[in-house]
């Protein structure tokens, strides 16, 4: 494409500081780099009409981690690890009501509860056994006991009679949090280009040169935001991790409240709207959902079925109105990459399934990488 000399100059000429992803991460990176320098020409770049990856497709749950999860996570991470993550995403929610506001990204606390299978009942027992030591380390953090055993009280069926819950966790509209962001992103002057690809970067004594599936211009620094399609720019140690989606039509008296993890969190539900959203399963063929392409398959989508007929609404008929996929970025660590790649390219990127918690630090620690 060849652009006039006004697109060229009012675009493209003299771009100071260039993200790539429009997602969380790269718009509040974009934020904090507006705020650090008031007259920098900054430009992102995002591939899809709208976010790709996960900003838009997520299931919305503001958490910071099932006790399951963290269980889980101190296979891998030492205690203090395991507790810094969790700090980092409640720092992180918290930024993110401060800078939109909560009624804007229609944040509600309703508690999250962890349910186990019948056959999951070794893993509920391990977990039952750990609670007070969880609650112990993370006393701290909350300056109050986090996990307590509740009754099921919401009619599910084929799970253990008792559940975790823990009252700190919330959810929010993804579809409202992102546009919120992307405005304000808007008003501080900062241009977005959709349906702009990266394809690749090469560095220079003049800066940073991009090449996109348009054009090629020359920014000073680059920012990589791009999570979980981090390893098509050649960042290692990021894999891609796909995530299936469906929701439900309305359904009367709809009596799920709350955010539901199941299995460890590989798969969650929730009400929204007065609609069943229910997600994950990517357990069930990791080689299949290491992908950077969206879109949906059988064994997933029948497994997220049956879940729905058989334990969350069981003898309900109801019918599925919209399936759909998200990417996110995982690895054999939680900790996300936030680094120079080099003296004028710099990630921030892997958050793990915790976009919505972590995404505004991340975003704003990946632009103060730069002084």
């Amino acid at each position: 494409m060849k652009y006039s000399y006004w697109e060229q100059q009012s675009w493209f000429a003299k771009v100071d500081y260039t993200i790539i992803g429009s997602g969380i991460v790269g718009l509040n990176c974009a934020l904090r780099l507006r705020e650090k320098f008031p007259d920098a020409k900054i430009l992102v770049l995002e591939k899809g009409i709208l976010p790709q990856g996960a900003s838009t497709k997520n299931a919305g749950f503001a958490c910071f981690g099932s006790i399951s999860e963290i269980l889980n996570d101190l296979k891998t991470h030492t205690e203090d690890q395991m507790v810094t993550l969790v700090k980092q995403r409640i720092r992180g929610l918290s930024r993110l009501k401060t800078l939109l506001g909560g009624t804007t990204i229609d944040y509600q606390v309703h508690g999250g509860y962890e349910l186990f299978t019948t056959i999951n009942e070794v893993l509920y027992d391990h977990c039952i056994a750990q609670i007070q030591k969880i609650n112990t380390l993370l006393y701290p953090v909350f300056n109050q006991e986090i996990y307590r055993v509740v009754d099921n009280h919401f009619g599910l069926q084929s799970i253990l009679p008792k559940l975790i819950f823990n009252p700190f966790e919330g959810q929010i509209d993804t579809g409202k949090m992102m546009k919120a962001l992307l405005n304000l992103v808007y008003k501080k002057g900062i241009d977005i280009l959709n349906a702009t690809e990266v394809l690749k970067y090469t560095e220079g004594s003049g800066g940073v040169e991009v090449v996109t599936n348009h054009n090629t211009f020359i920014t000073k620094k680059v920012f990589i935001a791009t999570n979980g399609f981090a390893s098509l720019l050649g960042i290692p140690d990021v894999k891609p991790a796909r995530a299936q989606v469906f929701i439900t039509e309305p359904i009367a008296n709809l009596h799920i409240k709350g955010t539901f993890h199941l299995d460890q969190g590989y798969y969650y539900f929730r009400n929204i709207n007065n609609r069943l959203l229910l997600g994950g399963g990517r357990n069930l063929d990791y080689a299949m959902e290491e992908t950077t392409e969206m879109g949906e398959t059988t064994i997933v989508q029948n497994e997220l079925e049956r879940l729905l007929k058989e334990v969350i609404l069981p003898h309900k008929n109801v019918s599925i109105t919209q399936r759909w996929s998200g990417i996110m970025g995982v690895g054999t660590q939680k900790e996300p990459i936030i680094k120079a790649l080099s003296d004028n390219v710099f990630c921030g990127v892997r958050l793990g399934g915790m976009g919505v918690a972590i995404g505004s630090i991340i975003g704003s620690d990946l632009a103060d990488l730069i002084s």
